[in-house]
């Protein structure tokens, strides 16, 4: 096993009170931290854990593909592992979830006899789950990145909850812009159109990154969409539009094999 070392940890979304102690220490004991936070506050936080941290925030430029830069901060993390230091890539969120920089550094750096492996954090996804009172058992959860939706034939079940991520760059296929306008996101309504009715009330959310702020739980109707306040925080949630469909024949051979199962004892 060569000398170097990768941990990918997740900070959370809220400012000090995600981060598990684990990530932390790895933080506090590291050689060198590369950082990817939401904002400046939280890079400044994190900068008071450890004498060396370097943020990977320059790396975004308007109008240069995302993936150059995921491949350019890549190259840095992993230069620092090949030079045989403790590295940390701090990540907000949970650094596996739409996070490509993490899973990749990793994977490389595995790949070439290192130690690397990924700490958990509080993601969007779970603030989303408790800010609006979702149980994802209930009725099942479906999650698509917006434009991964736009692209694809992604199969939808109106029964259960749909939530579309990062709907600021809804149809964007250059991966060089910070937003997309109206006219992209219409196409998008046009497409979930298909499964909803224009009236159907939907969710903006964004989760909070700092206390001091508030969390947005906005609903309107899904023809609003394309006029809404939309940024790179965004998340879309659309509720379950149908009754989910008892499957008849599944609980009648269920309730089949319970009886002989009675019978058998």
């Amino acid at each position: 096993m060569q000398q170097g070392s990768l941990v990918c940890v997740g900070t959370g979304m809220t400012l000090g009170s995600h981060i598990s102690p684990l990530s932390r220490n790895y933080i506090e004991q590291a050689d060198v931290v590369f950082v990817l936070v939401a904002d400046g506050i939280t890079e400044q936080w994190i900068e008071s854990m450890n004498s060396d941290v370097r943020s990977l925030q320059p790396f975004y430029l308007e109008g240069k593909s995302r993936l150059l830069s995921y491949k350019e901060m890549v190259a840095v993390i992993l230069a620092e592992v090949r030079a045989g230091k403790k590295v940390v890539g701090a990540f907000y969120g949970h650094p596996g979830v739409f996070a490509w920089v993490p899973h990749k550094a990793i994977a490389t750096a595995r790949a070439e006899g290192y130690q690397a492996h990924m700490e958990p954090g509080i993601s969007a996804e779970d603030c989303l789950y408790a800010d609006l009172g979702i149980d994802p058992g209930t009725y099942g959860c479906q999650h698509y990145e917006a434009s991964q939706f736009m692209f694809y034939h992604c199969p939808i079940n109106p029964s259960a909850y749909l939530v579309l991520w990062q709907v600021g760059v809804a149809g964007d296929k250059s991966l060089a812009r910070f937003s997309t306008d109206s006219t992209y996101r219409a196409l998008l309504v046009e497409a979930l159109q298909a499964h909803y009715s224009q009236h159907h009330q939907v969710i903006l959310y964004e989760a909070i990154c700092l206390s001091i702020q508030k969390v947005r739980i906005e609903t309107l109707p899904l023809k609003d969409l394309p006029h809404s306040d939309i940024s790179l925080k965004t998340t879309l949630i659309i509720p379950p539009a149908n009754a989910m469909r008892p499957n008849h024949k599944m609980l009648q051979r269920l309730a089949a094999l319970e009886d002989s199962q009675t019978q058998d004892v």
